[in-house]
């Protein structure tokens, strides 16, 4: 079940370098691509960045609507990550149908978020034109954040007691993708 989480808790949600899904949408229209950059920025407030390429038909919505999402896939959904990341909706219209994408929305938000994600992250856009058109580089302020209790609680993913299927992905390329493995304490 999602639970709403304070948004101090943002940037542990990304902050372990997963792939993420960047959903957006403009004129009723709605997309979701994959990235593999998008990281933390600050904490209080809470922002993110993420790398978007100029030809990205999610980052034109983005830009038009100044909303958009970053969700933290599972490993169940990976066939789904590099299907929304390996076509565009400019050449395929019907991608989210193609790719089986089930969207939904939060109360009080007009930005789509992709159904069975670990974590949601819903941004509002803080406009740098310089980095935008010569970086590619997005950076959001976080308005709203959402885990799934099955994954996340008390403050912190749950890597080492979930099933390999819920666990967060590292894309390296070329279809190749890491689960998250196994933490590491160090005192």
């Amino acid at each position: 079940m999602l639970q709403a989480l304070e948004l101090s808790q943002a940037t542990r949600l990304i902050n372990h370098g997963p792939v993420v899904m960047v959903s957006a949408k403009a004129g009723g229209v709605e997309n979701v691509m994959s990235a593999a950059w998008a990281c933390a920025l600050d904490y209080a407030p809470a922002r993110v960045t993420v790398v978007l390429d100029k030809g990205a038909f999610t980052r034109g919505l983005l830009e038009q609507s100044g909303w958009f999402a970053l969700q933290v896939p599972l490993a169940a959904q990976a066939e789904t990550v590099l299907a929304v990341g390996s076509q565009s909706r400019k050449n395929n219209p019907a991608k989210l149908a193609d790719c089986g994408v089930e969207l939904f929305y939060q109360a009080g938000f007009d930005v789509p978020l992709v159904q069975g994600c670990g974590a949601y992250l819903i941004c509002r856009l803080l406009p740098e034109p310089h980095n935008q058109q010569t970086y590619d580089l997005f950076i959001g302020e976080v308005a709203a954040v959402w885990a799934d209790d099955r994954v996340y609680a008390d403050g912190r993913w749950l890597f080492d007691s979930v099933p390999d299927e819920l666990k967060t992905l590292h894309y390296v390329g070329n279809g190749l993708f890491y689960r998250t493995g196994k933490g590491l304490k160090v005192e």
